[in-house]
């Protein structure tokens, strides 16, 4: 009898083999549009030699995208990454083509698809995402914790765009006995806070005696567990715990694509940053780039480019300060190709430099690094790596993130890291240049939506 997950996985291969099914109906009918039903004998030639490698190129893009994993995702979502990839996907084929020498591959037809595969295939999958969210439901969540930790994990619950959790109750002491009297109440149980070893051990067995989704927080004594290499000496089982850090093989081949991908990316958005020079020229005095001291691995310190998006005497009478939403520090210009990342292109200089990488955690001042390492002492494991243009942070969470959000991102990073996962990254970075939250500052202060007293309200049973 399946579980669960293998469901879950058979569901994701049934979508991606109906997925391949749909995106080749829509070749055919791009193909209609373009042709009638006589498809010219040189056309039809080389689209069947190239078509095998289309189709691979289809199902790495769109899983890469994360366009499979429907638990955090919107509609407005599907139809975004749906056209984002079937964009990509006319620019892959049209490479694939010309290695391959299929010139006859009609470009008409490419461009015409990326209309009807994105109409088809969001149909497809809004069908597909409603009748997820019709099976799967609503969970019901129990956040066990101190009582600051449990109001930030609603506040986070309560601002989920996609609305699949669903806190119903909090328990903030007696955790065993409480948790055990309302089990039957909720499906998953979010563990906020770390309770001693004792209390975690029992509340574990019982949870998964009782068949109940247990959520952990992200706190260095969770994460340190994470990736772990099983080994056996004789008869006895061990757990090798892995780093922070990636193995010099590893990052010897990372430091080879980011080479490779930086200069293709300079040369494909040179005439991007030749109008950005000029616009910031024209917009305000001062010069075009910005220098400015960051940190990277192994706590070395460089000068980071950027495109100037504040006025030449920003920080002049203030010194450092984290840019905030609405700054008023920033320019015209400054304001559009923060929005768009295009300040963040000069970068790319950095990453053949050696200062850098495209996807790692991004780079802070010394001022602030500081300040940081005092107050979480285990900040320092981030400069295990190069930092980067883009990250773990910027994809799976939010700009406006305090400082120890970000840290756990990075961590979670660097202990998951593959060449696959950093393909995945620069992937969906795709899709927060154009998110407003991803482009503004640090909020002054963001204070708690939701306090113990007018939890009732909402809905939510608070157990002391």
């Amino acid at each position: 009898m399946f579980g669960l997950t293998e469901w879950d996985k058979l569901r994701k291969v049934f979508v991606v083999i109906a997925d391949v099914l749909i995106a080749v109906l829509a070749y055919f009918v791009s193909f209609y549009l373009r042709f009638g039903f006589t498809i010219p004998e040189q056309n039809f030639h080389d689209v069947q030699s190239a078509f095998f490698l289309v189709l691979i190129g289809f199902v790495f893009i769109n899983i890469l995208s994360g366009i499979y994993v429907f638990y955090n995702k919107t509609i407005g979502d599907l139809l975004f990454i749906t056209l984002i990839n079937q964009i990509l996907m006319s620019f892959v084929t049209m490479a694939l083509t010309f290695m391959g020498r299929w010139f006859a591959f009609p470009r008409s037809v490419i461009l015409v698809n990326i209309v009807v595969g994105t109409l088809f295939l969001f149909v497809w999958r809004v069908a597909v995402f409603k009748l997820y969210n019709y099976f799967t439901g609503v969970k019901r969540v129990m956040i066990v914790g101190r009582e600051d930790e449990v109001l930030n994990a609603i506040d986070n619950f309560k601002r989920s765009k996609s609305g699949r959790h669903e806190v119903t109750h909090v328990v903030l002491s007696d955790y065993e006995y409480h948790v055990t009297a309302y089990l039957n109440q909720v499906d998953i149980v979010y563990f906020a806070s770390n309770l001693n070893e004792e209390t975690r051990i029992k509340l574990f067995d019982k949870l998964m005696r009782e068949g109940k989704k247990i959520f952990l927080n992200t706190g260095f004594s969770n994460m340190v567990y994470m990736s772990p290499n099983i080994m056996s000496i004789e008869d006895e089982s061990m757990i090798e715990l892995s780093m922070f850090s990636i193995p010099p093989e590893a990052e010897l081949i990372k430091r080879f694509f980011d080479i490779l991908i930086a200069l293709i990316l300079l040369v494909l958005t040179a005439p991007i940053m030749l109008i950005t020079a000029l616009l910031i020229k024209q917009d305000s005095p001062g010069g075009i780039f910005y220098k400015q001291t960051r940190i990277t691995k192994g706590n070395k310190e460089f000068d980071i480019l950027k495109f100037r998006s504040m006025s030449a005497t920003a920080e002049k009478d203030s010194g450092p300060v984290l840019s905030t939403s609405n700054d008023m520090r920033v320019t015209k210009i400054g304001k559009y190709i923060r929005s768009l990342r295009i300040d963040e292109l000069p970068q790319l200089i950095n990453v053949l430099k050696g200062d850098m990488s495209l996807v790692g955690p991004r780079p802070e001042r010394p001022f602030f690094v500081d300040q940081f390492k005092q107050e979480n002492p285990y900040y320092y494991l981030r400069h295990n790596v190069r930092a980067g243009i883009t990250g773990y942070a910027q994809v799976y969470g939010k700009y406006a993130s305090n400082f120890n959000s970000k840290l756990n991102f990075d961590l979670i990073y660097i202990k998951k890291y593959s060449l696959l996962l950093d393909m995945k990254i620069m992937l969906q970075t795709i899709k927060i240049l154009f998110d407003k939250v991803s482009s503004r500052g640090l909020d002054a202060e963001t204070p708690h939506v939701y306090s113990l007293d007018k939890l009732g309200d909402e809905g939510i049973r608070v157990i002391y």
